[in-house]
Order: C-alpha cells, then structure tokens, then sequence
C-alpha cells in the first residue's frame, strides 16, 4: 500500500495544524504521523486549508465542454447586435466550412428588439445559424438553419422547450473523438477548481460514455448519471438503481436519478407560474409560463421510478411548477430532489423538509436574472432563490451551477450564495445569503455531515491558498485551489 502524507494541514477554521495521511484511496489518519511506512510523498502544504473536495449536482457536461467553440453571445445586447457578431464570425470562417455557426448565451428578455429569423438572414445568408439561448430553453434559427433542422415553416424563428431541445441535441451530435477532447479539457479545469464530482444531467442518457471515457482515462472527477423518461424502460430493463455503481470505473461512475422537466425558464418566459408575466397582459396559460408534464403524468414516472429503484430529480422553476413537483413527491411517496426551485410559494418552503426533499439550488443563477427577476417577476422576488428561507425551514440544500448556464465553478456558485452581488450594485435581497460554511456543505454529497476531513473518509479532497471562510465576495469567487485529489490520486496540482 503506498501513501501521501499531507504535513502542516489546516483542517477547520481555528484549528491547530494536523498531518492527513491519505492510503488506499482513504484518509489513513488525521493527527501526528510517525511512522512513514508506505508513505512515498511527504508534501509540506504548509497551514492551508486541505478540505473535502466539491461537487457541483446538477450538470450538462457535454454541452459545457462544446461552449468554448461555440460563438459567445453573452454580451450581445439586443438582437441586432447578437446577428452582428454573427456576420463578422461568418467572416472570419474558412470558405469551405459546411457546419452551422453554433452560438451559445444570448439572454433576450430584457431585448429592446425581438429576435427573428429575417434579422439573423440580413447577416448570415444561406449559411446555417443555430443560436442557443443561455438558460438552454430557447433557440434562433435563421431560414437555412430551419430548413436544416426540419422547421423550415416556423414563422419567427425562435424555438422553445422540446423544439430547441431538438435542435441543441442535434448540433451538438459531433463525432465521439471531438466531443471527448472537449471532455477532457473541461474535466480538467474542473479540477483545477478543487471540483471532485458531478451530477450529469446530460441529454440523452450518459452512463455509457462515461464508462468509456473513463476506460479511456479520463478519471479527474467522479460522475453520477441521470437517466432520462425516454431511457427509464432501458435503465429498469438493466436491473439498474439510482446509486449503483458501474461496474469497471473504478467507483468513479455511478446511475443517478430519473431527471424529469416540468416546466421552461425564466428568460424564456416560460417557467410555469401562479400569476402571469409582469407587464404581460391577459390571462392565458402562455402569459403564466408553459407546463411541460402534468400532475397525473409526473406521478405516474415517479411511481415508475420510485416502485423500481429510482430516485426522482425533477425540474422545477416557476411557483406553480414548484407546488405541482412538491404535490407530486407527497402523492406517490417518491424520493429526490427540486431541481432550481427559483420561485417558491412560502407554504411550500416547509414542505422540503417534511417530505425529506432535496432543494438543488444554482446561486449564479440569482445573479445572472436578477433584472429578469425584477421586470417580470415585479412583486414576488422576494421568494425567489429563498436559500435561507430553504435552510432556516430545515431543507438540505445541494448547489449546482446548471452549466453550461453558469460556469462549471463551484467557487462562483459558493460566493453567489452566500454574497447576493458579483458587481458594485447593492446585495439582492441579502436576507436570502447563506454562510460559506452552509455554501460549503451545500457543495459536497449530501449527508456527508462534516466539512472536515475524518479517518476513513475517501481520499476526495482540494487544497486552498486561501482562506474561504473570511474571504469577501471577490477574493470567495476566485478562490486559489493549489491542488485537487481525487480517491487518493491527484487530478490537479500546482505550487504545491
């Protein structure tokens, strides 16, 4: 048996210094170490931090890994300018280029123009223009690309929920070898984040590819898989459960939850709420969002899932998607998760903690829509991202960054939770920030039930050179991660 010894560790804040001998993929023992034996590196880590390492729980992976060739639109203001930059990336590609232009993180609902297909074809021509929309809800097509993907008599050009998930899945089919390249890189910088594992909310299913890339020595980040309704029969056809694990991987691969969505977003206007839109007239379904599964649908997949062995992730971010997801878990018995939970009725904050839900929460995302928030949802922001009201109600909160929507960085999801600004504007509703130690828990397995690393442990651990735990919202959002270890073996170090 060989072994680390990691010497002049810092365990918890105000604690002495202890040595943390990591062997056979555990911590081997926490105190003073004598005896050496097996040991072949002593790394002196000199009175840093060395804490379990992260978990992001909600993740589409392949489609971060493809964000960074994709044309960035995030900072496109208004429709004309988003269809500019796409003219002067036509103009920079090779002639012979036959792929569309991918483009990925518009937001429009604050847009003093709509986005149509006649403005994207004044820029693009008969060259294909695929645009996805940073919440993953929506798509802009100019003709060529309609034509393309089958919605050639789509008037506008804007597609939303399935249709833009048709699209994104389409343009995001490339060979296996590219989109592994593209794994491996976003595994890494992953890593170099003190990242350990992922929840992989992937469409379509993405157990097998993982077991493969990880045969194939991608091994930087434990990788838990959810399935999704079209698969369900596969996965129960399989004899597999939420929480098996594959076999060949190492422990590194496990099946996840059965991921269902039940309502849109709310930069696409679609999350499924109580009252309409503000300043949205009318009262018709449309205006109050857009409800992808009804209540008698959802409890019958979560019956399915639950009386086989799965537990239920269930997507959820307007209030009366929120009250129908929670509705649907007291009604069948079936364990798992809120994901989003954006915009909560107070009565249903208690509920999470009654039934023994999980509130799988992205903070960015608070950051990121807060003027959505503010325009749309004028009156009710208030219970919007309620993460204290979640933990003061006895709710376990797990945090998640839903990238690529937000980067895959824990320490960008930590700082939002718990500093409810990224810029000089004042804290939004601050009476909702958490601690860094709640932000911390909410960031590792849940019921893990320490932020400090035991004997026996697995060997899932990061070392900071910083201080997390007095770091103000800057310094907490650019936290140094000098190196991550992942099952006693390092998938990320430098300095140290």
């Amino acid at each position: 048996m060989t072994g680390v010894l990691l010497r002049h560790a810092r365990i918890a804040p105000q604690g002495p210094l202890q040595d943390v001998l990591v062997a056979g993929g555990r911590i081997a023992r926490v105190g003073e170490v004598d005896d050496h034996t097996g040991v072949v590196e002593v790394l002196d880590v000199e009175g840093r931090y060395v804490l379990p390492g992260l978990w992001d729980r909600h993740v589409h992976f392949e489609q971060w890994a493809q964000v960074r060739a994709r044309l960035p639109l995030a900072d496109a203001e208004s429709a004309s300018a988003a269809a500019r930059l796409v003219a002067m990336h036509i103009g920079t590609r090779p002639r012979a280029t036959d792929g569309p232009v991918v483009g990925y993180g518009f937001r429009d609902a604050l847009w003093p123009d709509a986005p149509g297909r006649e403005t994207l074809d004044a820029q693009s021509g008969e060259v294909p223009v695929v645009l996805i929309s940073a919440d993953l809800h929506s798509v802009w097509l100019n003709t060529a690309a309609l034509r393309r993907y089958g919605y050639a008599n789509d008037a506008t050009g804007l597609l939303r929920e399935d249709a833009a998930m048709s699209v994104i899945a389409a343009v995001g089919n490339v060979a296996e070898s590219v989109t592994d390249a593209c794994c491996v890189d976003a595994t890494r910088a992953a890593a170099a984040r003190g990242l350990v594992g992922i929840v992989d909310m992937e469409r379509p299913w993405s157990l097998d590819t993982w077991r493969r890339r990880i045969a194939g020595g991608n091994r930087r980040l434990r990788v838990i898989s959810a399935v999704w309704p079209e698969h369900l029969d596969d996965a129960i056809a399989r004899r597999l459960h939420t929480g098996d694990i594959v076999d060949g991987t190492d422990g590194l691969l496990s099946v996840g939850p059965l991921k269902v969505i039940t309502d849109g977003s709310l930069n696409t206007r679609t999350a499924f709420c109580h009252d309409p839109y503000h300043a949205v007239t009318g009262a018709a379904a449309e205006e109050r969002g857009v409800l992808l599964v009804d209540l008698d649908e959802l409890s019958r997949l979560m019956v399915r899932a639950n009386d086989s062995g799965f537990d239920c992730a269930v997507h959820a971010i307007g209030d009366a998607a929120n009250s129908m997801v929670i509705q649907a878990f007291a009604r069948t018995g079936a364990r798992g998760s809120v994901e989003h939970a954006q915009l909560l009725d107070d009565s249903d904050v208690p509920r999470f903690a009654q039934l023994a839900l999980i509130a799988s929460v992205q903070p960015e995302h608070a950051l990121d829509d807060r003027d959505v928030a503010d325009h749309y949802w004028a009156g009710r922001t208030a219970r919007a991202f309620p993460l204290r009201s979640l933990l003061d109600a006895g709710a376990v909160l797990t945090l998640g960054s839903d990238a690529p929507v937000a980067p895959l960085d824990p320490w960008v999801a930590i700082a939002a939770a718990v500093h409810r600004s990224r810029d000089e504007r004042p804290r939004w509703h601050p009476e909702q920030e958490i601690t860094t130690a709640d932000a911390l828990a909410a960031s590792m397995p849940p019921g893990r039930g320490s932020l400090t690393l035991g004997e026996g442990d697995i060997a899932d651990l990061m070392v900071l050179d910083g201080d997390p735990f007095t770091a103000d919202a800057r310094a907490l959002r650019t936290m140094p991660v000098v190196a991550t270890m992942v099952s006693g073996n390092w998938t990320h170090r430098v300095g140290v």
